[in-house]
């Protein structure tokens, strides 16, 4: 089965997110949640409603959530955002650690904690996330019915 999946990220960490998405998307799956950073400044720049109606937007069709957890996504208010709209939505839920992923220049990070609280949680690199990330995702889907 396809599923479309939503990837939550921290913005400052899309190089990484992308190596996460980009895998996804070269297995023939969908991914939603992805804006180029001049639009996504074009959004915000509307306030805080219009961003929620992106997300909210980006959301819908999804069957899982998928939180791509760096350096500071604990402190972002869009990630706690979507992850509570996809818990109110049904979305199974996940967190993948993409802080050991190298960035453009080379660089890894620490990664700020285990969000979603109360999820699956598993670490890109060293759980293989490239061979097992769909396995990890129909999970998610099944533990929340979808």
């Amino acid at each position: 089965m396809a599923r479309r999946v939503f990837f939550s990220f921290e913005y400052e960490d899309v190089s990484r997110a992308m190596v996460v998405r980009n895998s996804w998307v070269t297995q023939g799956k969908e991914a939603a949640g992805f804006v180029d950073a001049a639009d996504f400044e074009k959004i915000k720049k509307q306030g805080d409603e219009a961003v929620k109606r992106w997300i909210n937007n980006q959301l819908k069709g999804t069957s899982v959530t998928v939180v791509l957890v760096g350096q500071n996504t604990c402190s972002s208010k869009w990630v706690k955002y979507e992850i509570e709209k996809s818990k109110e939505i049904g979305n199974g839920l996940l967190g993948i650690d993409i802080s050991k992923i190298k960035d453009f220049q080379g660089e890894t990070t620490e990664r700020c904690g285990q969000i979603p609280n109360g999820y699956n949680f598993y670490l890109w690199n060293n759980d293989d996330g490239y061979n097992k990330m769909g396995d990890w995702i129909e999970k998610a889907a099944k533990e929340a019915g979808r």
